[in-house]
């Protein structure tokens, strides 16, 4: 499994991720922005270590640049396709509240370190950092970082890559806190848009309109009916084990006189593992074809906005064994959405694993401890040394 790691090397590196955490949460990296800024800072990292990079820039829907950085250790081309093994790390954040004036602001209080991204996941970037300026010397296989750009709005830039095919992965961490348990598997993550279109009509004349917000309310009750069936189909990896579903918004109607003649509402849901993505986006195209047979002069559409399905890895994989060894926990789930549902339909075996609770992220709570990123750096460079 390859040797534990120098005293020396270890005071070197450890010290280093604190470091890199602190000019991390300096730089502000919200998806609304570009994250040239943080790649910049990797990459001078990275160089300086030896190690090779690959940029693979693009304009988002805002006209902004984003960025996609592939790099290899000593030895390595960053160009080479198949790869045995891969760390992935997203580089932006959500948007932090107003009110948050320390957001950008690197705080120590005792052991944990706080500020936006701390934990999601510019925790985990500090720790690749400074497991790679501490692993210079080549290696035998194939190793790859790999930072990506948008993954808090849908992934984009995984998504980006893997339609390049430009990097075919074996064997796949991706960086998400985990309290550093390997989470070898986890829910899918996906949204639609229901938009439904009546016909106005003077509310003293109901006879003459079609209700968009009725048939809007008959549909999202249907939908409830739908969460209640999937509660019953349990995976028990998961808490709760099974597809959660939610009508997270609701909009319509023009005024409390006129009969409504739109409406429309978003609908989310979490698919478990082995459950296809597309088992509530079908169940609501249905709802509404027996809505518009039901009411004539009614019009119904579904636009599926994120499509993710589930992933899990056997217990028994490599993967998960050894990160359970070396970090000394036991496998876990993640009931969040990640980058692993994108890449699971390319790599043999995923886990999701890193620094921090994702409870205390999005939010002003947002913190990670030092502790675990210590222990998170140590776990990473003794998994690149690892046969």
């Amino acid at each position: 499994m390859g040797a534990r790691l120098g005293a020396r090397e270890d005071v070197f590196s450890l010290s280093r991720v604190v470091d890199h955490l602190s000019q991390l949460i300096r730089i502000p990296s919200v998806s609304s922005l570009s994250n040239r800024p943080v790649i910049a800072y990797a990459v001078a990292v990275l160089q300086t270590a030896g190690w090779a990079t690959r940029e693979i820039a693009y304009i988002d829907e805002r006209g902004l640049e984003k960025v996609n950085l592939i790099a290899a250790p000593p030895g390595q081309s960053a160009m080479q396709r198949e790869v045995d093994l891969a760390f992935f790390c997203h580089t932006d954040t959500v948007p932090y509240a107003p009110d948050w004036n320390q957001a950008l602001d690197p705080l120590r209080i005792g052991d944990m370190m706080h500020g936006c991204g701390a934990c999601d996941v510019k925790g985990f970037l500090a720790c690749l950092l400074a497991a790679a300026e501490a692993e210079k010397e080549m290696l035998q296989r194939q190793l790859r970082l790999v930072l990506t750009a948008d993954e808090e709005i849908g992934c984009v830039g995984s998504k980006r890559l893997l339609a390049m095919d430009c990097l075919v992965p074996r064997r796949l961490v991706i960086g998400e806190p985990t309290s550093l348990h390997p989470a070898r598997a986890g829910k899918g993550y996906c949204l639609g848009r229901v938009r439904i279109d009546g016909k106005e009509a003077h509310s003293a004349h109901p006879e003459q309109g079609v209700s968009a917000i009725y048939a809007a309310a008959r549909i999202i009750s249907r939908i409830e009916e739908l969460s209640r069936q999937l509660e019953q189909e349990r995976h028990p990896l998961f808490t709760p084990g099974y597809t959660t579903l939610n009508v997270g918004t609701v909009s319509g109607g023009t005024a409390k006189n006129i009969i409504p003649g739109h409406a429309e509402f978003l609908v989310e849901w979490r698919p478990v593992p082995g459950q296809s993505s597309d088992r509530v986006s079908s169940a609501v195209r249905s709802f509404l074809a027996q809505a518009e047979q039901q009411l004539p002069g009614l019009r119904g559409s579904f636009e599926l906005l994120r499509d993710q399905a589930g992933f899990e890895t056997a217990a028994d994989r490599s993967l998960v064994t050894i990160l359970e060894e070396f970090s000394g926990r036991e496998p876990s789930s993640i009931a969040f959405g990640s980058e692993a549902s994108v890449w699971s339909t390319v790599s043999d075996e995923i886990v999701v694993f890193g620094p921090g609770d994702m409870r205390t992220a999005h939010s002003s709570r947002e913190c990670v401890a030092i502790p675990e990123l210590e222990s998170a750096v140590e776990i990473v460079r003794r998994l690149i040394r690892s046969e």
